[in-house]
Formats: structure tokens, C-alpha cells, sequence
């Protein structure tokens, strides 16, 4: 295909600043870079490398005045952003330019339905009747895969998963049509079957409609399936840019090369059946009530989780793979006393099914999360110091302030992230790094259950295998066991000692990492394999 040399974005000599504490610090340093009518551009590099504060650039969606241009220029069909009036980039934002963000549960109203928040922009922007913009707003859920779309519009954004938000933002950003669809990890919180249709159904939609597309991802094989060409960024500058299967091939820089070659290492230790049990579980179920009328009766039930078991010994990893809505979260949050079920749960010798609140406060530090999500599951108000310190303070760790502050800073080091920044704000940070700083949150307390709900998610590829080398070795060192959630089967079969596969709430093949990996007994289990391992081979 001929991709056509008009430039329908161009951004030349981007300069970005932010004023902080009273100071000013330059994140991305005069970077330059274009997007052509009908063609997919990448920006690709490690989390904090300043690619998704370039996108938002796009659409002056920075914390102004905070942020500012230092210097640039950014057009858009020649119409310069930076400075625009308000409505200039009114009438650009959503319907010519319209982005797919990051953390899909922290850009949804929790207040709306996502029936009234996909139906918002074709009202605002194609003046369409009530009636047929929802008509239009079922259709787009359809296409991007939510089940029951006609249902789910009446759903509010908490009653999804991380998977089935993310499809609503699809669906939003494609509603008015855009000339331009920025793409921020669009597939990060997707299981690997509907990954793999969310980005044939991108490509299919970008031939159809003449779309652009600017495609923000760590995952190396979504920018080789998807882009033409590619930028890579680190440090707030780009190092290397050009055609994307000759930059695969042939790399310039030391750098590009090192995110290409990094890999995930695979084949755990074999699961050891002589270890204490730490964690077991018998016939958990979880159900949700469906109410319905202006007096909100019970008229039925979904049942999330039906008769799962479970066990889990210690200084082991149990993997959860499943789709989006299979229950892996749910079952997750049941085991931790988080959500009610039925069933029986031992927690190192003890029955903890029938405690409450009261009685589980004493476990809650042996028993840790990370969630999927870390922006939402931080307090905006809250520095990270403060964010670490808070379970600190509550379960009494630490004689004095002194010793806590030490604490702080060797949790920050174990994950990577630099201990002076200790003072900054959840929303200074990128994904990745609040991903980290929720992995340092947890670790802190020294727990001896870990569940890491999709823990690398957000994470570039080498910092994806530097956390999952960090979770290893933390696991043998503090004898850590973990309840591993993940849609990446790589990741899964990276770290996990057994592996538990679900379907709609239920059990469809359990057994060790190797076995299931080499020999998978379940059709269901063969198309997540063929899935995963099919976008690695791209």
C-alpha cells in the first residue's frame, strides 16, 4: 500500500516544562516528529520517557499552566494547536483528533452510564437525536466486543472490568470518526484473543475510514503488527526513528536494540508438592445481584465465580488466566476477604471465610494487593512518601518517623524508582512508574501473600522483565507466595509455578506451568495459547 506524504500532523521542536515546588523541569527536550494521512506512527520507549506527554501535547491536554511549551510547534492540517483559542480545539478535540487513554477507569465518569458517556460526543458532535445516537452507541460497543452492549449501556464504569472499560474507550474515541485516533496502550488491559481483534479491527477501521493513527505502546510486537514507522523515545528525546520493520531489523541506536531484545525468561522452578499450604480454597462462589423496577427488586443474579478451588502453597505462584469478565479479579477479592462468597478459605491453618472486618484487620498485612489500576487505587492528595507511609502507620511498622523513612526508601529502590522523587504527586508520574510505586506499597509490609492483579500491564518490555526478575527474586528471598492475575500468557508462564485457567467464572483446565503450556488439554485453553504466542511471532 502507498501511504500518502501529506502530513496531517507535524510537530516540530517540542519542548515540554513543568513547574514543580518552585522549580522547572524540561521532560521532553525539542523532539520533532510526523504523522501522514493514512498511516500508523509509533511512539515507542520506557515508562517516564515522555511519549504519552507528547501525545497529549496534541490536544493541550497537559495540567496547564503547570506544564507549558517551552518551545514548538504542533499543526494539525496546518492549523497551529499550540496557543489555539478555546474554540479551535473544542471543535478538534473528539471529533478530528480523538485519543484512547491509558487507565480507562480514572477517564470514565464513575457518575454516567457508559451508554450516556459514548452517546455525549455523538450528541455534541454529530447533533444526533437521542434516539439514534444510541441506536449508534450499541453498534460501536458491538463492534469493539463488549458483550450484552445493549445491556451494558445502562452499566456504570465500576460494574465492568478492566478489559470491557477499556473497549468502551475504544468505542468513545472512534464515535465522531476522527481524522487522527491516538492510541495510548490501547491494549493494555485486554486478554490476548481480544487483543488481537481490538488491533485487526484498528487496522480494519483505518483502511475504512482513511485514519491515522498515533499508536503510544510499550509492547514491541503491537508496533511491528501495527505501524508503519516508529520513533524511539527515552530521556525526553527520540533516538532513532524510521521504517518500522527496517528499525526491527536493523536497529541504529544501543537502545532500540535493548528494548528488542529484551525477553522474558522462561520456565519456573517446578512447583515443589512437599511445601506448607499456605492458602486453600473449596467451592468459592460469587454471585451479583440484578435488580431491576423504581423500587430496585432482586429479578436475577450473574454468577461471577461458580465452584472454584483452589490451592496455593508456600513460596509458590499460582497463575489466573482467563478473558475479560472470567472472574480471575473477582475470585481474587474474594479469597482476601475483600468481596462475600460462599465456600471455605484457610489462610495459613485458619478458617478466614466467616471473618469480618474486624476480624480480618490483624491478616491484612500478610494479605496484600496490587490492582490493576495503580492511578485510581492512589490518593491524588497524597504524596508517594505519604502513600507508602499510610499502611505503614496503620499497621504500626517502624518505631519513629526516622526508621519509616528508611523503610520508604528501600521499598522505592527494590522497584526502581529514585527515592527523591518520594515528595511528588501520583499524577507526575507515568503509568509504569505508578505501577512500581503500588509494587513498593504492598512489598513495604513485608506480606506473606502477594496477589498482583496484571502488575505489568503498563510496563515497557525490559522494565516488564526487571519487575518480573524483581518479583523472583523477592520470592525467594522473603519466601513470598503469589496469586498471579494476568491476560499476558508470556508473563504467566515467566513467573508461575501453576497455572489455573477460567472461563466464565469457572475452572476449564488446571495444572502445573509446563504442563499446560506444553500439552493444554481445552480447546479454550489452545485458542488463549495460539492467541499470545501468534502476536509474539508477527
Amino acid at each position: 500500500m502507498t501511504l500518502s506524504s501529506k502530513k496531517l500532523l507535524r510537530v516540530r521542536d517540542l519542548r515540554i516544562g513543568f513547574k514543580v515546588s518552585g522549580e522547572v523541569k524540561e521532560v521532553v527536550s525539542g523532539i520533532s516528529f510526523d504523522v501522514n494521512q493514512g498511516e500508523t506512527v509509533a511512539i515507542v520507549g520506557e515508562s517516564g520517557s515522555g511519549k504519552t506527554i507528547s501525545a497529549l501535547s496534541t490536544m493541550q491536554l497537559l495540567p496547564y499552566p503547570v506544564a507549558f511549551h517551552k518551545t514548538g510547534s504542533i499543526k494539525f492540517n496546518d492549523t497551529e494547536i499550540i496557543g489555539a483559542n478555546k474554540k479551535t480545539i473544542r471543535s478538534i478535540r473528539g471529533d478530528k483528533i480523538a485519543m484512547i487513554f491509558q487507565e480507562p477507569m480514572t477517564s470514565l465518569n464513575p457518575l454516567h452510564t457508559i451508554g450516556r458517556q459514548v452517546t455525549e460526543s455523538l450528541l455534541v458532535h454529530k447533533k444526533l437525536r437521542k434516539e439514534e445516537a444510541r441506536r449508534q452507541t450499541q453498534s460501536l460497543l458491538e463492534m469493539v466486543s463488549l458483550n450484552e452492549a445493549a445491556d451494558r449501556m445502562n452499566a456504570y464504569p465500576h460494574e465492568l472490568s478492566g478489559g470491557q472499560r477499556q473497549r468502551v474507550m475504544i468505542a468513545m474515541a472512534l464515535a465522531c470518526e476522527p481524522d487522527l485516533l491516538i492510541a495510548d496502550e490501547p491494549t493494555t488491559a485486554l486478554d490476548v484473543t481480544v487483543q488481537a481483534e481490538i488491533l485487526s479491527l484498528l487496522k480494519k477501521l483505518k483502511s475504512q475510514m482513511g485514519m491515522s493513527i498515533l499508536l503510544i505502546t510499550h509492547d514491541l510486537n503491537i508496533v511491528r503488527y501495527m505501524s508503519d514507522r516508529m520513533y524511539v523515545m527515552k530521556d525526553g528525546l527520540i533516538l532513532e526513528q524510521g521504517n518500522t520493520e527496517k528499525i526491527f531489523l536493523s536497529p541504529d541506536n544501543k537502545y532500540t536494540q535493548l528494548l528488542i531484545d529484551s525477553e522474558l525468561r522462561e520456565g519456573p522452578p517446578v512447583s515443589n508438592k512437599e511445601e506448607k499450604i499456605l492458602l486453600k480454597a473449596e467451592m468459592i462462589n460469587v454471585s451479583f445481584p440484578i435488580k431491576a423496577g423504581i423500587l430496585g427488586r432482586t429479578v436475577s443474579k450473574i454468577n461471577a465465580v461458580n465452584n472454584v478451588s483452589i490451592l496455593i502453597r508456600e513460596g509458590q505462584t499460582l497463575g489466573l488466566v482467563g478473558e475479560s469478565g472470567s472472574g480471575k479479579t473477582t475470585l481474587a477479592l474474594a479469597l482476601l476477604r475483600l468481596q462475600n462468597s460462599k465456600g471455605s478459605i484457610l489462610f495459613d491453618g485458619s478458617s478466614i471465610d466467616k471473618f469480618g472486618f474486624k476480624s480480618m484487620r490483624p491478616l491484612r498485612r500478610k494479605m496484600q494487593i496490587v490492582f490493576q489500576d495503580p492511578f485510581s487505587s492512589m490518593s491524588p492528595r497524597m504524596s508517594v512518601s505519604q502513600i507508602i507511609l499510610e499502611g505503614m502507620a496503620v499497621h504500626k511498622i517502624g518505631e519513629n518517623i526516622h526508621e519509616r523513612e528508611k523503610l520508604i526508601i528501600e521499598s522505592l529502590e527494590e522497584v526502581g524508582i529514585d527515592p527523591d522523587i518520594r515528595d511528588r504527586y501520583p499524577h507526575e508520574f507515568s503509568g509504569g512508574q505508578r505501577q512500581r510505586i503500588a509494587i513498593a506499597r504492598a512489598l513495604v509490609l513485608k506480606p506473606q501473600f502477594l496477589v498482583l492483579d496484571e502488575p505489568t500491564s503498563a510496563l515497557d518490555m525490559s522494565v516488564q522483565a526487571q519487575i518480573i526478575d524483581l518479583l523472583r527474586e523477592l520470592q525467594y528471598r522473603r519466601r513470598l507466595t503469589y496469586l498471579f492475575i494476568s491476560h499476558d500468557l508470556r508473563v504467566i508462564r515467566s513467573i508461575c509455578h501453576d497455572v489455573i485457567v477460567l472461563k466464565g467464572g469457572e475452572v476449564v483446565e488446571h495444572g502445573s506451568s509446563r504442563e499446560i503450556f506444553k500439552n493444554p488439554k481445552t480447546i479454550y485453553t489452545k485458542d488463549l495459547l495460539s492467541a499470545a504466542f501468534k502476536m509474539k511471532t508477527i
